[in-house]
């Protein structure tokens, strides 16, 4: 597949009366307990993943819905008359969910957060989510103790709750910290968290008195975990503090490598003298143009 996005990601509403599915609507759906379910969730909290259409390319604004089928026909049974949608720029419905990562703990939590600002109990919550109640509390408290900075870097990377959950052992500061390491690493999960929770210096710690403890890890050797850890950040740092440069300079040297195998001469004496350097160049030529 292209590198070409596959769809825009801006929302808007669309009417349903202009949105035509793919595939019948059968009342089997509406005996499964996933449909139940969809429409509970819509009742409580309204359409929380936005429908994914396509415009239709005789016109007439019409539009084929690839993705969302049961949250369509719930809209439908509940006399919704529009939609949140995304316009996707070709037809193949696998490229949405390819794409795009469900929903995070972070835009859970602001999903529950807003239902319960509209009055919706954390009972009702759970029910329409087939969750228990303190799934919904745990969610509607996840950013307590969470720099705004730090969520904010976050809010859109697939991170679970447990992961966010070891960043309040930290300071605010080094909550930005690791969140900027795991957005530079593209990794977000519990175990990397982890790591970079246990190699935080102590002042940087929100407990600094209480004692770092790891099942099967020695002091001696959650010491040196933090040493090396930040050695590892202090390496991170460096690369991305010297990555523009390096890459414009790349840049300018592919261009003058470029020019320079453009010349039939110079190619001739590279051929016949230096072959292995011929073979460099012509590999730098042909990267991907930065």
């Amino acid at each position: 597949m292209s590198g070409k996005v596959a769809f825009e990601l801006k929302k808007i509403r669309l009417p349903l009366d202009v949105i035509c599915p793919v595939r019948p609507l059968k009342n089997l759906y509406k005996k499964a307990k996933r449909y139940k379910m969809m429409v509970s969730s819509i009742q409580q909290m309204g359409l929380v993943e936005p429908l994914v259409v396509f415009p239709q390319k005789e016109g007439g604004g019409k539009y084929l819905l690839l993705e969302g089928h049961l949250r369509y026909a719930a809209l439908k049974e509940l006399n919704q008359t529009e939609a949140e949608c995304i316009i996707a720029t070709d037809d193949e419905s696998f490229t949405y969910n390819a794409r795009v990562n469900r929903m995070n703990a972070i835009q859970e939590h602001k999903m529950i957060l807003k239902a319960v600002r509209k009055g919706v109990s954390a009972e009702k919550i759970a029910a329409a989510l087939n969750v228990t109640v303190k799934n919904v509390r745990d969610s509607i408290s996840l950013l307590d103790g969470i720099n705004s900075e730090a969520a904010d870097l976050l809010k859109d990377k697939p991170i679970a709750a447990s992961a966010i959950a070891l960043l309040k052992k930290v300071t605010g500061l080094r909550q930005i910290e690791i969140a900027e390491f795991m957005v530079s690493a593209g990794n977000y999960s519990k175990g990397y968290a982890d790591a970079l929770v246990m190699g935080t210096k102590k002042e940087d710690l929100v407990n600094p008195e209480e004692p770092k403890a790891k099942p099967g890890l020695t002091a001696a050797e959650i010491g040196k975990m933090e040493e090396e850890m930040m050695g590892l950040e202090r390496d991170l740092k460096a690369v991305e503090e010297g990555y523009g440069d390096d890459m414009l300079n790349l840049a300018c040297a592919r261009s003058y490598v470029k020019k320079l195998l453009e010349n039939g001469k110079v190619v001739r004496f590279l051929s016949a003298n230096h072959s292995e350097i011929l073979g460099q160049f012509e590999d730098i030529v042909a990267m991907e143009r930065v």
